[in-house]
């Protein structure tokens, strides 16, 4: 799985919010180990950013 460049390019609300999510998401599984990042040869950012462009995991903004 590479980086989803392509939904990054179409992504038309705040850039901000996504690339935070992202890096919150690869927190996220690199604490948890998850198996899905060997899977993806140890590409822990490109495998979050798949999940939250492609909204298998969601994100919320908190106050």
């Amino acid at each position: 799985m590479i980086f989803p460049l392509e939904e990054l390019i179409e992504y038309n609300e705040n850039m901000y919010e996504i690339t935070s999510a992202a890096s919150r998401r690869s927190y996220q599984l690199s604490m948890l180990k998850d198996p899905e990042i060997e899977v993806n040869d140890g590409k822990v950012v490109s495998l979050a950013a798949w999940q939250v462009f492609t909204k298998e995991v969601e994100f919320r903004l908190e106050d």
